[in-house]
């Protein structure tokens, strides 16, 4: 039997041909447009990628289970290996530690990962500094690298680390352009525009969206996703008609039925995060009535593979029915969240559900069965996270 989850996917598929086992992952996930395909599946089947995110589909694509795929001898986390390796060994030494915290930060409703993503990349920072691999494979280790960069950046601005995740970013950036690697480095400049609107400079946000659209020939899923930091931007501005136009165009891409060749790590977008992000637009701008139908929406999960952050559309349904006194409603959405809140790990997601919480709680009008129901979400926050 084949010693790796990729060699398995390859024996399991048999004589059927890579872009077909691309095309069963995408239907088996419910998504529309080519978030998978055959360069993909050939990089997991060769291990340059491990498909952690995806492997229930795959599991369904090739009619097994997921042990059958994770069976005979279990990956090894590459601590070792990121210390010892110094060739093409450790490019990719480097990319399975950047898979491995993806899978945690999307595992459960993502776990507490910023530190150890922070200092993973400080030790290769730190020996691309000092020249400690073979010069042979330094393109592929920066583009490693700098894919390491991304992730750290990443997380430490769902902990709200910003400044932190500011210069990881920044090193993110530098890595990229050094090895050549456009697509990464978009990704990057996605995540740097993000950061920007999330702290209130919509201009920046709006300004990174243009220069990329503008300049660059983009898949239609990866266009879907500046499309989204655009309209972003443009809801920041008080430009709301526009915005709302933008939104759309950026549905519409992930509905295109081309054969666009799509980068990996464009997986996370689809019509709820679009919605998600159309919704929180709308309340910002304090259209709560507006904003309800695309958070809801965006909590139904509309297939596809699941991301750590995915209680923000909640916490911002919740604020957002609690401003219009829809207190039934509320009462619900507070029953469904509650289960899952002492898991939640992304900062972002907790500080959005608190004010929610807090602005219910100061309703004078709130009825008592509410504000029991927020004291006991308010309180299971704020439990110690070690109890049993």
């Amino acid at each position: 039997m084949p010693e790796n989850i990729g060699a398995r996917i390859r024996h399991l598929r048999g004589e059927r041909s890579q872009a077909w086992l691309a095309r069963e992952v995408c239907k088996a996930a419910g998504v529309r447009g080519d978030p998978v395909t055959r360069k993909e599946v050939s990089r997991w089947e060769t291990g340059k990628r491990i498909p952690r995110e995806w492997l229930p589909f795959i599991a369904a694509a090739l009619d097994v289970s997921v042990g059958r795929l994770r069976e005979d001898g279990h990956d090894r986390v590459p601590l070792l290996r990121l210390n010892e390796a110094h060739g093409s060994e450790y490019a990719q030494a480097i990319r399975e530690a950047s898979q491995r915290l993806i899978f945690l930060d999307n595992e459960l409703t993502g776990l507490p990962i910023a530190d150890v993503a922070a200092r993973t990349f400080k030790s290769v920072h730190r020996r691309l500094g000092c020249g400690d691999y073979d010069a042979e494979y330094e393109r592929d280790i920066r583009s490693a690298a700098s894919e390491l960069a991304e992730v750290a950046g990443w997380v430490l601005f769902d902990a709200e680390q910003h400044d932190a995740a500011r210069r990881f970013n920044q090193e993110a950036l530098f890595l990229a352009r050094l090895s050549g690697d456009r697509s990464i480095e978009l990704l990057i400049l996605q995540n740097m525009a993000m950061q920007a609107g999330w702290l209130g400079r919509h201009r920046e946000e709006l300004a990174v969206a243009r220069a990329v659209i503008g300049q660059d020939r983009l898949s239609p899923r990866v266009e879907a996703i500046f499309r989204m930091r655009e309209a972003r931007g443009l809801a920041g501005c008080g430009a709301l008609t526009e915005a709302g136009r933008t939104f759309k165009r950026a549905q519409s891409l992930l509905e295109y039925d081309g054969k666009g060749d799509a980068p990996a790590w464009s997986w996370w977008i689809m019509p709820n995060e679009i919605d998600g992000h159309h919704g929180h637009a709308l309340q910002t701008a304090g259209d709560h009535a507006g904003a309800v139908h695309f958070l809801q929406l965006s909590t139904e999960r509309r297939g596809g593979p699941a991301v750590g952050h995915r209680g923000m559309a909640p916490a911002r349904l919740l604020d957002c029915l609690l401003h219009l006194h829809a207190w039934r409603e509320a009462e619900e959405l507070v029953a469904a969240i509650v289960p899952t809140v002492g898991e939640t790990a992304s900062a972002r997601t907790l500080r959005l559900l608190d004010e929610a919480v807090q602005n219910g709680l100061a309703s004078a009008k709130a009825p008592p069965r509410l504000r029991d129901a927020l004291k006991h979400l308010d309180d299971t926050m704020h439990a110690d996270p070690y109890a049993l």
